[in-house]
């Protein structure tokens, strides 16, 4: 082993706890992100959660 080996395996590991804690929060965030938009379509009713295309 080289003398930078420690050094290597360091950033390696803290790059791959920084992306597996993106990812993680990237998905508790969209399962909050539905959850409101749940709840927001459940207190509008549903004409709310139907897309306006133009009409008046």
């Amino acid at each position: 082993m080289t003398p930078h080996t420690g050094y290597i395996i360091a950033a390696y590991a803290f790059a791959a706890v920084t992306v597996i804690s993106l990812i993680v929060w990237s998905l508790l965030d969209h399962r909050a992100q539905r959850r409101a938009l749940a709840d927001l379509e459940a207190r509008l009713g549903p004409e709310a959660a139907k897309p306006n295309r133009g009409k008046k």
